[in-house]
């Protein structure tokens, strides 16, 4: 059996997977080309969907697809072959995520960047901050990131609320509500971190009309997908001092082009898609591990109904 490796750490994953599956043959490579010429020879595939999105264009398709990415976006496009089995990145981007969002939190509790300005003009800036105790955080989005975001903020003392695509009991949110309520509790947070995946139903999510339910103090922290906030609706938001700031990691276009609204922005942090990058040791052991289940007819984890999008 032929595995091929596609991906910028390809010779860390080529050793990880070799020293564990010493009867699979691999192919790794972060080329186009090279990954080309083998991608036909190859039942498996592991890897970056930009780098694997071009090989299905090209008509080649594996048995099964594992992405090293959460979002499989790339893979989606129109045109794209769906008769293979695709699995995302699952159950490793908990912890990255979590300490992307407390330290962002944190910062502006304790006004960091503030301050940081008032040193820039030697002033001598004696507010004080205030503790995470209390805040009222929603989680958009309470899939496996969205549940351990959640479970590294509860010690902080935060009040947690989720959204997710249908209701439901979930530890350790005080609720989770169906999108239907998102309006709603937009206007009870004092944090609302977007963590949705793009989907058509995600898409535009984040307009004029949801920003000016958001509360004066609230900050809106989207680290889901780009595609989730009209990019132009946000500014006008801030602008018009309807919430007190903005953390973009994700953006429509990326690189963000010279010119756009978002870099002059007021009260809005630029991340630059940094939030959960992939651990390859961690997702060297999540493929290991659905390799086996895939050996032995078990359910894959993070295999992606294609019909939803995720």
């Amino acid at each position: 059996m032929r595995l091929l490796i596609a991906e910028e750490e390809h010779t860390f994953y080529a050793e990880r997977i070799r020293s564990a599956c010493p009867d699979l043959q691999l192919v790794a490579s972060a080329q186009l080309e090279s990954l080309r010429e083998q991608a036909g020879e190859c039942d498996l595939w592991l890897g970056q969907p930009d780098l694997l999105a071009p090989l299905l264009r090209d008509g080649t398709r594996p048995q099964w697809l594992q992405s090293t990415w959460a979002g499989i976006t790339p893979l989606l496009a129109e045109g794209l072959p769906r008769d293979y089995r695709l699995t995302r990145a699952v159950g490793i981007f908990g912890q990255v995520m979590a300490e992307y969002v407390l330290g962002h939190m944190l910062a502006h509790e304790r006004r960091l960047f503030a301050r940081l300005a008032a040193q820039v003009e030697q002033h001598w800036d004696h507010s004080l901050p205030r503790s995470l105790r209390g805040r009222r955080v929603l989680v958009v989005g309470c899939g496996d990131i969205g549940q351990a975001v959640a479970g590294f903020l509860q010690p902080f003392g935060v009040e947690l609320r989720g959204v997710a695509s249908q209701a439901r009991e979930q530890m350790p949110f005080l609720e989770v509500a169906a999108m239907d309520q998102l309006a709603q509790l937009v206007a009870w947070a004092d944090y609302v971190v977007n963590l949705l995946p793009d989907t058509p139903a995600t898409r535009d999510l984040y307009d004029a009309r949801l920003l000016a339910q958001f509360r004066p103090e609230a900050v809106l922290i989207n680290a889901g997908r780009g595609v989730a906030v009209i990019d132009a609706d946000l500014v006008a938001a801030l602008e018009r001092n309807q919430l007190a700031g903005a953390v973009i990691d994700v953006c429509r276009e990326e690189p963000l082009p010279p010119g756009h609204a978002f870099w002059n922005a007021p009260r809005l942090l630029l991340t630059g898609h940094s939030s959960a990058p992939t651990d390859p040791a961690l997702m060297s052991e999540l493929f290991i591990d659905n390799l086996a289940r895939w050996q032995t007819g078990e359910p894959l984890r993070g295999e992606v109904d294609f019909a939803r999008g995720y």
